[in-house]
């Protein structure tokens, strides 16, 4: 699988991973001058970028960087971004803060990581019957903390 970027802005960075086996290639923020992200503030962060993949059948998850959320509370607003195989537009990363002090995002600055992920298409079927389980309707919770 390929994933083949366009630079929308010049000055955008191209994702890539920061070892050999890291799950995820870093996303960078392409910014004219930095922006303040206030507390419990959302800011569409712009990363200069588009992209596509030589598959449809691959979407493009976008996670939180895992240091950004936990030593500064910043991470995304919408848990996990899903780039579609067929979307060309720029990509924009959502960034919530969530600790009580302002957070500085600079041009060039990691915000997120790229995760390309295999999707299934499956076929819809409505039916008025489906089989029973153990679990049955038991929802949230119903299996316990231990």
């Amino acid at each position: 699988m390929k994933i083949t970027f366009k630079k929308i802005n010049e000055n955008a960075i191209i994702p890539y991973r920061a070892t050999q086996y890291s799950a995820g290639l870093d996303i960078y923020a392409c910014l004219d001058k930095p922006v303040i992200l206030a507390p419990d503030e959302i800011k569409m962060i712009p990363t200069g970028l588009a992209a596509m993949t030589d598959c449809n059948d691959v979407a493009l998850l976008i996670y939180p960087r895992s240091g950004l959320a936990s030593k500064y509370g910043v991470s995304l607003a919408n848990c996990v971004g899903v780039v579609d195989s067929d979307y060309r537009g720029e990509w924009f990363i959502p960034l919530i803060n969530h600790s009580k002090q302002n957070f500085t995002i600079e041009h060039g600055m990691r915000i997120a990581q790229l995760v390309a992920t295999k999707i299934l298409f499956p076929e819809i079927e409505i039916n008025d019957v489906i089989t029973a389980t153990k679990r049955g309707e038991n929802g949230f919770g119903s299996s316990g903390l231990k």
